[in-house]
């Protein structure tokens, strides 16, 4: 056998040994869901009546609040999944699965292969769930299916780069509940960003924050795929930061992954 059917061979073994793991303990999937979920009926229920009067209405004249927070809560939803994936990741460190996985004859990057394309699998299930939910609450896109499918691609990069992130946060963190505090203030970046209300609306100083953070120029972008808001530059900054918290996550995960290799 070649050494690439040796790693794709080792990547779907692994993967698979993920996913069950992902089936037999759901807890980690029902809180992905979960978090952004409460927070949608709490915004879209309670806040909505007050939030939504400061919301432009969109294009299409349509002013249900629903329409307008829904992509600040789907990207919560992949932050959220990213602590997830911490949290998998330090258990499987912890606990020495990884080591163990290094003293074996397979192909070392297919460990955290693995791990990466199951939390995104995970991530975007998730995400489909949101979007269900959302729907019976209101949601009414006007997206073409090939604004649907960009949707889907941004997602995707969204998640590929918080699950790097996520993996990172794991394989640095020296406790179980170290891994779980460290992602925990990407989920609450939506709420300082566009989000939740417009960030012209906000103090000029958080303003500026919440204008030029990584999160909002990627809502920008999902909302404006959606629901036909102005995109303008937001897609190329919504890429551009997925590209660089990728390479972030992935050259962190890397250093820790490869550090203990003489211990």
């Amino acid at each position: 056998m070649s050494t690439l059917t040796y790693a794709l061979a080792d990547s779907n073994t692994l993967l698979r040994r993920n996913i069950k793991n992902q089936l037999r303990y759901p807890t980690t999937a029902i809180s992905i869901v979960g978090i952004p979920v409460l927070f949608l009926l709490l915004f879209v229920y309670v806040f909505g009546g007050v939030l939504g009067t400061g919301v432009s209405p969109l294009p299409d004249g349509n002013t249900d609040y629903v329409n307008y927070v829904l992509p600040g809560l789907i990207i919560m939803t992949a932050a959220t999944g990213s602590l997830g994936t911490a949290v998998s990741t330090s258990v499987d460190m912890t606990e020495g699965i990884i080591a163990r996985f290094k003293t074996m004859a397979i192909f070392r990057p297919s460990i955290l292969i693995a791990r990466v394309i199951s939390s995104i699998l995970q991530t975007l299930t998730s995400m489909l769930l949101v979007f269900a939910i959302a729907a019976l609450m209101g949601f009414a896109p006007n997206a073409t299916l090939i604004e649907w499918t960009a949707a889907l691609g941004l997602l995707t990069f969204t998640s590929l780069a918080l699950t790097w992130l996520g993996v990172a946060f794991g394989l640095a963190a020296k406790t179980l509940d170290a891994a779980s505090n460290a992602p925990f203030p990407l989920i609450l970046l939506p709420f300082v960003g566009s989000g939740i209300v417009p960030t012209d609306t906000m103090p000029t100083a958080l303003s500026y924050f919440a204008e030029y953070q990584p999160f909002t120029p990627i809502i920008e972008t999902l909302r404006g795929l959606l629901m036909g808001t102005d995109i303008g530059n937001s897609a190329y900054l919504a890429l551009a930061w997925c590209t660089a918290i990728t390479l972030l996550g992935f050259t962190w995960a890397m250093k820790h992954f490869n550090k203990d290799r003489t211990h």
